[in-house]
């Protein structure tokens, strides 16, 4: 059994969606295998995963499809 490397928590193996976020753009990746901690939440990727994930980064891939998404501001909401 694997342990969580911040929390020592039980790891599973699970698809994810990756999300990534710099300089105001983001992207989405679907279906992504990651070691999640069951107690914390967190989410590790394999070295080879990590290194896919960052190609989607870099555009190197055509989406699947996009979304739109409304975004609110909650200090104006107060």
């Amino acid at each position: 059994m694997n342990k969580c490397v911040f929390c020592g928590g039980r790891v599973e193996t699970k698809l994810v969606t990756f999300s990534y976020e710099d300089d105001g753009k983001r992207l989405l990746v679907e279906h992504v295998p990651a070691d999640v901690c069951e107690q914390c939440g967190e989410q590790t990727y394999a070295p080879d995963v990590a290194d896919e994930l960052l190609r989607f980064a870099g555009n190197e891939f055509k989406p699947v499809k996009i979304i739109e998404v409304p975004v609110f501001d909650y200090a104006e909401s107060c």
